[in-house]
């Protein structure tokens, strides 16, 4: 039920698609798919967000900064793979 699953994202469809199709690799891209990697990109966004939320509070802030984002990757071995790759 396509109605359904869009209401279950906070992402756009049409944009995750889009940015799936920016990949010389991908030429189609079925709705599942697409959901499927909507919704991956929401909770992965939600945990670093969360981890770099805490390094804020810890800074005395609410306000989450680039270093806080730094940190939360750096201390976690699940963003390894992200080292480097925000400079």
């Amino acid at each position: 039920r396509p109605g359904l699953q869009h209401k279950l994202l906070r992402l756009p469809l049409s944009r995750i698609k889009g940015l799936m199709k920016a990949d010389p690799d991908v030429s189609l891209a079925s709705q599942e798919a697409v959901f499927a990697i909507g919704k991956a990109t929401e909770l992965f966004v939600e945990v670093i967000a969360k981890d770099a939320y805490s390094f804020a509070l810890r800074g005395k802030r609410k306000t989450i900064q680039r270093k806080d984002v730094d940190n939360a990757v750096d201390a976690t071995d699940e963003f390894a793979f992200l080292e480097g790759t925000l400079d």
